[in-house]
C-alpha cells in the first residue's frame, strides 16, 4: 500500500490553463505517483501522511527563486524546496511536511518544444523529479543521476510517458 498524500497546487501563472488545461490534474497525478514509488526507497513508512505544495509560476518568480536561494539570477524548470531531512521520522500520528515545488511556466514549455514532447509530459517529469529532490534524490554525481534517472523512468511509464532521457531533438 502506498502512502496518504495531500498535494496543494497554486497556478498563479495563466499560461498553464491555456497550454495544458488539465494542469492541476496532471501535476496531482504525477506526484501522486512519485509519491507512491519513493517514499519506500528512502526509509519513509508506507502509511506515512505525506503533504507537500506545487506552484505553478513563471520564469520571472523562479529567476527570483533561484537568485534569491541558488545565487543564480535565470530562470530555470523547477525548484525544491525541502522542509523534511532524509533520514529524520515524522511524529506519530502527524503528517511528514515534504516541502515545496515551484515550476517555471515559459523554461518548461520551451524544453519540451525543443526536447520535441508534449508538455503534459515534461511538467510531469519536472514534478517526478521535484518530488524526488525533496525526498533527498540528487544529481550531483553520475552515480546519483543514474539512480534518480532510473526511478523518474519507472514513475512515468507508471503514467505512460516515454523515457524523458531519450534523444529527442534529432531530426
Amino acid at each position: 500500500m502506498g502512502s496518504t498524500s495531500a498535494i496543494d497546487i497554486a497556478s498563479p501563472c495563466p499560461g498553464w490553463n491555456q497550454v495544458c488545461p488539465d494542469v492541476e490534474q496532471l501535476a496531482d497525478a504525477a506526484a501522486q505517483l512519485a509519491l507512491r514509488y519513493a517514499p519506500r526507497v528512502v526509509g519513509l513508512e508506507p502509511l506515512t501522511r505525506i503533504e507537500l505544495g506545487i506552484t505553478l509560476a513563471d520564469d520571472d518568480k523562479l529567476q527570483r527563486l533561484n537568485r534569491d536561494y541558488r545565487g543564480k539570477n535565470v530562470p530555470t524548470n523547477v525548484l525544491a524546496f525541502p522542509a523534511w531531512e532524509v533520514g529524520t521520522r515524522p511524529t506519530s500520528g502527524a503528517p511528514l511536511l515534504l516541502g515545496d515545488i515551484v515550476l517555471g511556466f515559459e523554461t518548461v514549455v520551451r524544453e519540451a518544444a525543443e526536447q520535441r514532447k508534449p508538455v503534459a509530459h515534461h511538467l510531469s517529469h519536472m514534478i517526478v523529479h521535484g518530488v524526488l529532490h525533496l525526498l533527498g534524490y540528487d544529481h550531483r554525481t553520475e552515480a546519483e543521476a543514474d539512480a534518480m534517472e532510473a526511478l523518474e523512468m519507472s514513475i512515468l511509464a507508471g503514467l505512460g510517458i516515454p523515457d524523458p532521457y531519450c534523444d529527442t531533438t534529432l531530426p
